[in-house]
């Protein structure tokens, strides 16, 4: 009868041990999110640790005092109610009307105005004009809707607007999904993986945005998954306001174009940008806001912590806020599109 080294022995308990505790910590995170999402990598079974996955740059809670956000609301603004409409004090419109481009001009010029931004920057932001009206923009096909996106992109690539601040990248990661997403995910900016690969969330918390996902019944083919920078900050930093002010008409462009149901902002800096807020994400999270579009139209949004956030404060508590966000967009996106 052949008979192991203790050692052996040993060390397949210690494996048997690690790969229970894993099977009991993923069934635990499926009744707090509703999907398996714990990262191998934190269980030690695959002998991967920290230092070889880290996570993307992290967003932890502002400690700016809260303020009554701009523009949030405690109800949803369903499908049906996000016709034109004039936009509250303070919003990226303040007084835009659908089809009068010259007057939504005014409007995205307002971000110049309060002087965070240098002249050639602000420039670039007061002089921009959405494409065409809101009434258009939902009612575009497909092909239609394809062909803007790349319209807008090669916009982008010819403005350059990273040229104005501090970029660390080697690619633009512009977005990538259904351009006629019900559902569209926004962060702050790519991260290392990201400008390697010029996608967006591909590292650590693509992969858990990934898995996020699947929890909500869908795949990431389904949705459509952006920044508010296209390119990588050094050292993966927090976007700058300016920098953020810089790349926001180009992001607000392709919301218009996609025309989700709903937006869910991942971390503190896209929420800033999408509703002009100083509040902080404990404020934000877990109630409607509605962005008014410089075309006229409003989105619902969502705002959640973001993947590396997560990753780094594991809890249950954490994962059961993230999915009780999730779960009001999904209710948020029921309807016809």
């Amino acid at each position: 009868m052949f008979v192991l080294p203790v050692h052996y022995t040993v060390a397949m308990a210690d494996m048997i041990e690690q790969l229970r505790a894993l099977v009991v910590q993923s069934a635990e995170t499926a009744k707090v999110m509703g999907v398996d999402f714990v990262p191998m990598y934190r269980s030690g079974v695959l002998g991967l640790g920290e230092k070889e996955f880290g996570t993307d740059s992290v967003e932890a809670d502002s400690t700016v005092p809260s303020v009554e956000p701009v523009g949030v609301v405690e109800t949803p603004v369903v499908p049906s109610q996000r016709a034109a409409s004039p936009a509250s004090p303070g919003s990226w419109a303040s007084k835009a009307v659908a089809a009068k481009p010259a007057v939504i001009a005014k409007g995205a010029s307002k971000v110049a105005d309060q002087g965070s931004l240098p002249p050639k920057a602000a420039a670039v932001v007061a002089s921009w004009q959405p494409t065409v009206s809101g009434e258009i923009a939902g009612k575009r096909t497909r092909e239609e809707s394809q062909a803007a996106m790349e319209a807008l992109r090669k916009r982008y690539e010819a403005d350059a607007p990273h040229k104005h601040f501090k970029t660390d990248h080697h690619s633009i990661v512009w977005g990538e999904g259904d351009i006629k997403a019900r559902l569209m995910f926004v962060g702050e900016a790519p991260g290392e993986e990201e400008d390697k690969a010029g996608r967006p969330f591909v590292g650590r918390s693509g992969q858990l945005l990934d898995k996020m996902i699947a929890g909500m019944g869908l795949h990431r083919e389904q949705v459509y998954i952006a920044n508010v920078l296209k390119t990588r900050p050094p050292n993966n930093a927090t976007p700058t306001t300016t920098e953020s002010d810089l790349c926001a008409p180009y992001l607000l462009e392709q919301i218009s174009i996609i025309s989700p149901l709903v937006i869910v902002t991942l971390g503190l800096p896209a929420v800033k940008v999408l509703l002009r807020t100083d509040a902080n994400m404990g404020t934000l999270r877990g109630k409607w806001a509605s962005l008014l579009l410089p075309d006229g139209r409003k989105v619902p949004v969502m705002p959640t912590y973001h993947p590396a956030y997560v990753l780094r404060s594991y809890t249950d508590e954490v994962r059961g806020k993230v999915w009780a966000d999730l779960k009001m967009a999904m209710e948020g996106m029921a309807g016809p599109k």
